[in-house]
């Protein structure tokens, strides 16, 4: 499988010139099967939701479904969604016949406020595509090994983000550290830029095998980065180290 990755900068509060960028961006891609936008890629972190929120039928959600179908890849990152009164940090997996899963973060970054202004998800969400369980999580998540745990046998472990550059060190450690825990596939996608607020952030978006070898080294550099992924070396990997086979039962309440 082939999954695309793409770090840029972002307009801050600004869907509709985001969207731009981002068709702008995509329009070089021509054979892949999934592509991953940062978290909010759409606005950049904001914790204003009540002037950048969308709806499920809302022009950006309508901009992936779209972009799905004409370029027939699937496409996830997440966005501010408003629902019965409530706003979600909501990541959004569609697939090329626009068919859509979405997964609300879980884990909401305390430290910047983000649990007083948006609701946290309850659910994991495993994607099936193409004949690999995804799990994509969001940003804050990284930091918690336990919702991250490879119980369901997914293949690949995807982080969306805007991850800050003076926390640069965590991000590689955490991505490489779910690697290996979880012999998975392990793929972080970042922003670059500086947002709203001055927080400058220097991409780092990286992939990894399932033993925590690079397939892309973190980068700086804006653009669209493609890595192969192989089912088959995946296998292997586990049957000859089986270490899943004895890891910890246990339960999570929320």
């Amino acid at each position: 499988m082939k999954i695309s990755l793409i770090q840029t900068a972002l307009a801050w509060e600004n869907a509709a010139e985001n969207r731009k960028q981002f068709t702008a961006l995509l329009g070089s891609i021509t054979d892949t099967d999934l592509i991953v936008l940062p978290e909010m890629f759409a606005t950049g972190f904001s914790m204003n939701p009540e002037a950048v929120a969308e709806t499920m039928d809302g022009p950006t959600v309508q901009w992936m479904v779209e972009t799905a179908m004409a370029k027939n890849v699937a496409i996830t990152g997440s966005l501010v969604i408003e629902e019965e009164g409530r706003y979600y940090n909501r990541l959004f997996f569609v697939y090329p016949d626009g068919t859509i899963k979405t997964y609300n973060k879980r884990h909401l970054f305390t430290y910047a406020g983000e649990d007083k202004f948006y609701t946290p998800g309850t659910e994991k969400l495993i994607v099936d595509y193409k004949g690999w369980k995804i799990c994509p999580l969001v940003c804050y998540d990284l930091r918690f090994p336990v919702f991250s745990r490879n119980t369901e046998g997914y293949d690949v472990l995807l982080y969306v983000a805007n991850w800050p550059q003076v926390r640069t060190t965590a991000w590689d450690t955490l991505l490489r550290a779910r690697a290996i825990e979880n012999l998975s596939y392990t793929i972080g996608v970042n922003r670059t830029g500086e947002d709203g607020n001055g927080h400058g952030y220097t991409g780092h978006s990286q992939a990894l095998d399932a033993l925590g070898n690079y397939l892309l080294e973190p980068t700086e550099a804006n653009g669209v980065f493609t890595v192969v992924l192989d089912k088959e070396a995946l296998a292997a990997t586990r049957k000859r180290f089986s270490f899943l086979d004895d890891r910890d039962d246990f339960e999570i309440r929320y």
